[in-house]
């Protein structure tokens, strides 16, 4: 008479941890799926396929032939960043967002000459779309310039835009 296996017994093999559990997508399938939602650095793909892989030798192995296959670039993450960023942001909070993405500063001297290029003229749209007006006084002044300050902008390139308080005979 053959064995004859109870259900419950069957279902709680199953359902066991050492039953077979379905494998997850490969870690290329899984760095592709990350890069087919938007673009990202190196590190930060490093960063997300680091819980699922248990030998960092090969998570660099994939990310080296990802940017050998230019899937992963560095250079074009950054300059979609710059491009999303730039119309309402100064170029030193740009510069940092890159950075805390895991992008060196030797990476990016030529963006960040670009982005420098064209900083009073993105402030000065910045500061027509919020304010409009030139500032009536020193409490006006301060809160314009911290508003356009809080948004990376430069000081010089604040100044030219609302002029010098200390210089000027308005205030």
């Amino acid at each position: 008479m053959p064995d004859v296996i109870d259900k419950d017994e069957a279902f709680e093999q199953l359902a066991s941890p050492q039953g077979k559990k379905k494998p997850g997508p490969s870690l290329k399938a899984r760095a592709v799926g990350f890069l087919s939602r938007r673009e990202h650095s190196r590190v930060e793909l490093e960063r997300k396929l680091a819980p699922h892989v248990d030998d960092p030798a090969e998570l660099k192995r994939v990310l080296d032939d990802l940017e050998r296959e230019q899937w992963l670039s560095d250079a074009r993450f950054a300059q979609g960043l710059a491009h999303r960023k730039a119309p309402l942001q100064g170029t030193a909070r740009i510069m940092q967002e890159l950075r805390q993405h895991g992008l060196a500063d030797e990476q990016l001297e030529q963006l960040r000459a670009e982005l420098q290029s064209t900083e009073v003229q993105r402030a000065r749209q910045v500061w027509q779309k919020k304010f409009s007006q030139p500032p009536g006084d020193v409490k006006e002044y301060a809160r314009q310039f911290r508003f356009l300050a809080s948004r990376g902008f430069s000081a010089n390139c604040l100044r030219q835009i609302l002029g010098d308080p200390d210089n000027d005979a308005g205030f």
